[in-house]
């Protein structure tokens, strides 16, 4: 739990999370304030055109929906136009792959959080998310400035 950026993000929050319990998404917990900070807060069986599900909060909220398949799980996660990263948690290897092969993201984590992160790796998004690479190494080359140098001997 923490504080988003400003008040106005606070209710803005509030009123996706509002939106979403109007159109039949379940509370499965938060969803209000404590002092000024809202409570991580869990939605259940939200709809994919709610903004919920298909922007980005910035904030406590994540969505939890049921699917009945793989290939549907899939198309839901690839159905957004953001692209930052996806995470799959599963035992079968072959579950894995298929799924980072199949996603739509900069980045798959299989068996963790997708807000995982590691200053070595490369990091960025697709789609809506961006199309840039942050890390060492891509740090290294946009702070170098390339040029030719030609000699005649």
């Amino acid at each position: 739990m923490g504080p988003v950026i400003d008040d106005d993000a606070r209710e803005r929050i509030l009123d996706w999370i509002e939106e979403a319990l109007a159109n039949g998404a379940r509370l499965l917990t938060g969803g209000e304030l404590d002092g000024e900070l809202i409570r991580p807060t869990v939605i259940a069986d939200a709809a994919p055109e709610l903004k919920v599900s298909c922007e980005e909060v910035f904030g406590p909220v994540c969505t939890v929906n049921s699917v009945g398949s793989l290939d549907e799980a899939i198309e839901r996660a690839n159905g957004t136009r953001y692209g930052l990263q996806a995470g799959i948690f599963t035992s079968k290897l072959e579950t894995a792959l298929r799924a980072a092969h199949e996603l739509e993201f900069g980045g798959i984590t299989v068996n963790e959080a997708p807000t995982f992160r590691a200053d070595q790796m490369p990091y960025g998004g697709v789609k809506d998310s961006g199309n840039t690479r942050e890390g060492p190494a891509y740090a290294v080359r946009a702070m170098t400035e390339e040029r030719l140098v030609v000699v005649d001997l």
